[in-house]
């Protein structure tokens, strides 16, 4: 099972915003977007991904709109 596929990245950003912490884009390029998930705490990286989902492009592009 491809977990790459699997995973839901609009569902993690939202629950990481939920949670009380932000998260940003880094890079946005046609190969896919690279985002980094922030700490609440003082915004220090916890996490970051590089994914070319067009779920999550979509939902980006909405947030900016």
């Amino acid at each position: 099972m491809d977990q790459e596929a699997d995973r839901d990245y609009v569902e993690e950003l939202t629950r990481w915003e939920d949670s009380g912490a932000t998260w940003e884009v880094l890079a946005t390029t046609a190969r896919g977007v690279t985002v980094a998930l922030l700490r609440c705490d003082g915004g220090e990286e916890a996490a970051r991904f590089t994914t070319d989902d067009a779920r999550l492009r979509a939902f980006l592009e909405a947030r900016r709109a």
